[in-house]
Order: structure tokens, then sequence, then C-alpha cells
């Protein structure tokens, strides 16, 4: 990670506390020998206020050009004491970049500037600084470099974290939006689990009335109106489903509710009631909202392949189960002679995989295909929880 990628941004607090410390520090330095300056060498005193300043200006570039602004402002304390300020903050600036090509001669440099101003640059006023004292000054120069080192460390840690936290957060959106998408497209491929009823019926009344030239004016007009509200609950189911795939990505999927044994009942009746012979025993009662869900399109599925491949055959569902067995589902109908089968309308292929996959999804199991007894049989376990 760069330096400038955990940088942050200083704030007005921030600019206050360092101006003050930077003053504190000038101050420390230059008034012991503000007199001297004053009184003996009055170019030294206008000469150190002026290179100074400078260096309180320079030190506000110290992180676009952190070796370059450490660089002057150490030199600066050549000839200002008022500079020592901005020097110590460059160089704490600079060492939380944590570049020890950077910061080794750097700190060099400004223990080389401080014992030039403390040994050369002497005034009478201030006594020369004895063993400890020049011990301290070393020491306070590395403290400030452990300083910046510090809080460099401090920052990129901190960064590290914001950094986790955003693509952790990234991740989280990720697998919403994925699971979202993932929902829609289960959705749209329910299309055919809810439409193929429809359009089937459609399809068997609308053929009847072409083929069939014995039909009465009543009959035909009761197989048009069957043809009618058909395709009407087909067009309204449709709309359901396209408003569903058209929703936002925040948006929440609203799921039919399902009761299950009023619904497979009434599903089995309306099936009755366009033509279909069905048998049925269903003892479902009290299901989990997402269980009767699953259970009615497979029960829709059944129904519509039994519709679409023997339609004059007699076709036995059987609903049971209880909470600790699962429910069970059983749809068996005969298939009709291939020289008598009406003409089945165009199929996908996908229903009873698309079925399959909402099964396992359930953590369910299925099965279909011909007995040995000749009959096409689809069978569908689902645990009580899916």
């Amino acid at each position: 990670m760069r330096p400038e990628d955990y940088q942050p941004r200083i704030t007005a607090w921030g600019h206050v506390y360092r101006l003050v410390l930077m003053l504190a520090l000038s101050a420390m330095a230059w008034i012991p020998r503000l007199d001297y300056q004053f009184h003996h060498v009055r170019w030294w005193f206008v000469t150190d206020l002026a290179v100074g300043l400078v260096s309180y200006l320079v030190v506000t570039q110290r992180r676009r050009f952190p070796v370059t602004v450490t660089t002057v402002t150490n030199l600066a304390g050549m000839i200002s004491f008022t500079a020592a300020g901005p020097g110590a903050l460059s160089l704490v600036s600079l060492s939380t970049r944590r570049r020890w090509r950077e910061i080794l001669p750097m700190t060099l440099l400004t223990l080389a500037v401080a014992i030039f101003a403390e040994w050369v640059l002497r005034v009478p006023e201030v006594p020369t600084p004895n063993v400890f004292e020049a011990g301290a000054l070393v020491a306070l120069i590395c403290l400030m470099v452990a300083v910046g080192l510090y809080i460099g460390s401090r920052r990129e840690l901190l960064a590290s974290w914001q950094s986790r936290a955003r693509l952790a957060e990234a991740e989280q959106e990720a697998k919403v939006r994925e699971a979202r998408a993932a929902e829609r497209s289960r959705i749209a491929r329910e299309m055919h689990d809810v439409l193929a009823h429809r359009i089937s019926t459609v399809n068997m009344y609308a053929g009847a009335l072409a083929y069939r030239a014995d039909l009465t004016p009543d009959e035909v007009q009761q197989t048009a109106t069957v043809i009618a509200d058909t395709s009407r609950q087909a067009l309204t189911e449709l709309r359901e489903v396209l408003g569903v795939l058209r929703e936002g990505p925040g948006d929440a999927i609203p799921e039919r509710p399902q009761d299950a044994s009023v619904d497979l009942v009434e599903l089995i009746e309306e099936n009755r009631a366009s033509g279909m012979r069905i048998a049925y025993d269903v003892e479902a009662d009290d299901l989990p909202p997402a269980l009767a869900r699953t259970l009615y399109r497979c029960l829709q599925e059944g129904l519509t392949n039994a519709r679409k491949h023997a339609p004059s055959a007699l076709v036995r569902v059987a609903v049971s189960g209880s909470e600790a067995e699962g429910v069970r589902l059983r749809v068996c109908n005969g298939l009709a002679p291939r020289s008598t089968a009406a003409p089945a309308p165009p199929e996908s292929g996908f229903g009873l995989v698309g079925l399959a996959e909402r099964v396992k999804l359930s953590g369910g199991e299925q099965s279909a295909g011909v007995g040995p007894d000749g009959k096409f049989e689809l069978t569908v376990w689902l645990p009580w929880q899916t």
C-alpha cells in the first residue's frame, strides 16, 4: 500500500495543533538567542524571521514533496532557529511514509543541522551543550522519527481495515445482487410452469374447435368462453411474473400466498372443469408456505404433462405426508395411443428439468418416467421445511 493511499485528510483542528506545536518548538529554539540577535547581529534577527516564515509556508507542501520539503526546512535551520518547528514537523511527516531510504538520510541531515546550530551558531548567552545535552538532542530527533513511524503504522493499519471492510461490503452486495438475479432467473423459469398449464388448456380447446366440425353452437360458445377465460388468466399471471422481473434491485420479490390443501384441490377441480379425468386423494394441511408453493408447482407440472400427452386418460393424484416424514406427491396417468392422440403443443423440454431443479433446491427428490405397467408416473418427495 502506498503512503498516499492511507494518509487521511487533515482537519481544521489538525492544522491548528500542528501550527501550535511548530510555534512552540520554534520559540524554544529561538527565544534564548533572540536578545543577542536583536542587539548585536540585527541582520541575523531579520534573516532568522524571514527564513522561518518561508519555512512555515514551505512545510504546507510536505505531503506533495516530502523529501524536498524536509531537506529545505532542515537546511533552513542552519541559519534560522525559527525554522526548527517546520523542520521537526516535516521530519515526522516524512517518517509516517515508513520508507527507510527517505527516513535515514533525512534523519542524518536533521542531526547534522542540529549539531551545526548548537555548536557553530553559538551565542554567548547560550552555553555549549555538554555530552548529556547532546545525547538528549539525538534522542529527541530519534523520538520524532519514532512518532512518525508509529503514526504511519496506525494509518496504514486503519486504511487496511477500511479497505477490508469496503471489500467485504462489496462482496456482500455482490452476493445479494447474485441472489436477487438468481431469484429473478428462477422466476423467469417459472414462467413455463405458470403459463404452460393455461396455454395448453387454450391449445386443447382451440384444437377441438379446429378438429371437431360436429360441435353445436352452444358447445362452440362454451369452448370459446373457456379459451377466453384461460387466456385472461394466463395474461394476468404473465403480468405478475413480468412485474416481478421489472422490479429494481432494491425491491423485495413479492410471493403469492398459497394455502396447500385449498389450492391443490382448486387446481385439480379447475383441470376437471376443462375436461380432464382426475381421481385424487389430497391430505395436506398447514404446510409451510415455501413447501406449499413448491408442491403446487409440482402438481401443476404433472397435470400439464398429462394433458399434453394423454388428454383423455385418467389421472390419479395422491398427496400425503407429515412433519416428520415430509410430503409425497404422486401423479400417474396412462399413455394415449399415438394414432388417436391429438397434436401436442410445441414443447420447450424444460418443464420437468425446471421442476427437478426446484425440487432439488428445496432439498427434495423427484423421479419421472414410464413404469412397468406402461403408465407415466411423476413422484416428488419434499421435506417439511424446504
